[in-house]
């Protein structure tokens, strides 16, 4: 190999390297009664990534409802049997008739975007359900027990943030999040504070639509 060559390799592999490195996040918009929730999507999840921006391009989340609603942990949404669910009906089951492999790595801090699953050793992702993180401000003591228990370990960094923003450490390492809120942590409160049926659905709908911002 001359000279030459090896220069034009080396020049194209630095470009290849500068446009991953410079690889833009995609964004979609969750509309919904109480406001909207901006979010950015990982690209260290692409296949949730992915699959998030291909569903609501389609129109696939519009006019489903969060059908689940815990104050201090989380609302849950992306189920299309909610679309046309009377009051009452249980919900939590429907999709697309696809799982998705996990991607696991990132932390349930509070405004994160993270993929429902069923039980299953593979620790697979439902294809269409996901939940916005809303969570607790954690001490060090329960974040040492999570680390044992979950068998993870969290940076000085992660640990700061869990202390004061709060989130839910005890789905780490088990649940795939693709995602975190930037603007809009204000609606997911007031999502969060509906009241709720046994069942943890609010009773009055709270219905979404998600728009990708290109």
């Amino acid at each position: 190999m001359n000279r030459l060559t090896t220069l034009l390799l080396f020049g194209i592999f630095s470009l290849v390297l500068s446009s991953c490195a410079k690889e833009k996040n995609t964004y979609a918009v969750i509309e919904t009664g109480f406001g909207n929730m901006k979010v950015m999507l990982y690209n260290t999840t692409p296949k949730h990534r992915d699959n998030f921006i291909k569903l609501a391009k389609e129109g696939y989340y519009d006019s489903l409802l969060f059908h689940r609603v815990i104050s201090a942990f989380m609302i849950q949404g992306g189920d299309p049997d909610s679309r046309n669910a009377p009051p009452g009906a249980p919900l939590g089951m429907g999709g697309p008739g696809y799982q998705l492999d996990a991607e696991i790595g990132a932390p349930h801090l509070r405004g994160a975007l993270a993929a429902a699953r069923n039980n299953n050793p593979q620790k697979m992702s439902s294809g269409s359900q996901f939940y916005l993180v809303q969570g607790q401000k954690i001490d060090d003591n329960y974040l040492d027990e999570t680390e044992r228990r979950q068998n993870i370990r969290y940076s000085p960094e992660q640990r700061k943030l869990y202390k004061e923003i709060g989130g839910t450490p005890f789905l780490d390492n088990d649940y795939t999040v693709f995602g975190e809120i930037v603007e809009g942590l204000d609606v997911l409160d007031k999502i969060a504070a509906v009241p709720t049926d046994a069942s943890n659905r609010p009773l009055e709908d709270v219905r979404m639509k998600v728009r990708i911002l290109e």
